[in-house]
C-alpha cells in the first residue's frame, strides 16, 4: 500500500493542472521548471476572494482546490494558490517547505500570508504565487538579492534576528510587502489562519471583492466596485464601476464567470459596502 503525504498531494491531477496554466514540455525539479512553473501559474490563475463574500466556506482540501481552480477555471486567494502549486512541484519531485508570512510587517496584523521555499542543487528559492500583484517568477533566497520581473522590481533582505523580508519598488523606493521566517508549517497551520481570514471581521477579504490578475505588462485589481490598473513605471488609472458593468469586467478582465445568481448576490454585497 502506498503512504499518505500529510497535504495529499498524490491526489492531485498533475496533467490537468499543467493544462490549465499551460505549461508544456517535460517538467522536472530543476530551476527552468520552477521559474516557468511559477510564471505560468501567476499568468493564468487569477487571485480572487469571491467565495468569501458569497458567504462559500474555503476548502484547503486538495481536491476542493483542484475543483475550484483547475476543473471550474476559477481563481483563489494565497492558501488555495500556494498549497495547490506546493502540491504540483511536490509531485514533480522538488523538495518544498511550506512558510507562512506576516504582511505589512511594519503593522500589528497576523502571520497570514503562504508562501514556500524549494530547494534545488542545495540552493534555496522563494516562491510566491498567491500573493496577487507579486512575485512572477521565483528569487534566490539569498539577502540583498534584487530582480526585475517585467520591469517589477523586487528585493530580498534578511534581519539580524534570521527572517526575512520582501519589498517591492525601484531605486530609493521600496515598499515591504511581508516577513518570514524558515520554520515549516503543516496543513493544519493554514487551516487556522484560513479561517481568520475568511471570518474575521478585521481581514481585507471579507466583505467586498478583490480580485487581481498579474500578467506582467499591467496589473488590474478590483475592490469592491472600483478597478485600477497599474503598470511597472508606478502609473495608475482607477475607475468606478457601475454594479452592471461587475460580471463584464469579472469575465473580460479576470476571466472568471459567475452563474448568474453569483453575480446577482455580489452586486449586492459590493453596492452595500
Amino acid at each position: 500500500m502506498t503512504a499518505r503525504s500529510e497535504g495529499g498531494v498524490e491526489r492531485l491531477d498533475l496533467d490537468a493542472y499543467l493544462e490549465r496554466i499551460g505549461f508544456g514540455g517535460d517538467p522536472r525539479p530543476d530551476l527552468d521548471t520552477l521559474i516557468g512553473l511559477h510564471r505560468a501559474h501567476v499568468t493564468s490563475i487569477p487571485f480572487e476572494n469571491l467565495d468569501v463574500v458569497l458567504g462559500r466556506e474555503i476548502s484547503l482540501e486538495l481536491d476542493a482546490l483542484q475543483a475550484k481552480l483547475v476543473r471550474q477555471q476559477r481563481g483563489g486567494y494565497c492558501y488555495e494558490h500556494g498549497l495547490l502549486f506546493a502540491a504540483a512541484l511536490e509531485r514533480i519531485g522538488f523538495t518544498l517547505t511550506r512558510l507562512v508570512a506576516r504582511v505589512q510587517p511594519g503593522t500589528p496584523g497576523p502571520r497570514s500570508h503562504m508562501l514556500s521555499r524549494a530547494l534545488i542543487d542545495g540552493m534555496p528559492w522563494l516562491a510566491d504565487v498567491g500573493y496577487g500583484a507579486g512575485l512572477l517568477e521565483p528569487i534566490a533566497l539569498e539577502s540583498g538579492t534584487t530582480v526585475d520581473q517585467d520591469g517589477w522590481g523586487y528585493r530580498l533582505e534578511r534581519y539580524d534576528d534570521g527572517a526575512w523580508l520582501v519589498a517591492a519598488g525601484h531605486g530609493q523606493e521600496w515598499a515591504q510587502l511581508y516577513a518570514f521566517t524558515l520554520e515549516p508549517q503543516r496543513p493544519i497551520d493554514y487551516v487556522v489562519v484560513n479561517h481568520f481570514t475568511q471570518t474575521h471581521p478585521g481581514s481585507p477579504f471579507v466583505g467586498q471583492p478583490v480580485v487581481f490578475d498579474n500578467r506582467g505588462d499591467a496589473r488590474h485589481r478590483l475592490t469592491g466596485l472600483e478597478l485600477t490598473i497599474e503598470w511597472p513605471d508606478g502609473n495608475r488609472e482607477r475607475r468606478a464601476l457601475a454594479a452592471g458593468e461587475l460580471g463584464e469586467t469579472l469575465r473580460d478582465v479576470f476571466d472568471i464567470i459567475l452563474s448568474g445568481t453569483d453575480l446577482a448576490t455580489l452586486r449586492s454585497r459590493a453596492q452595500a459596502r
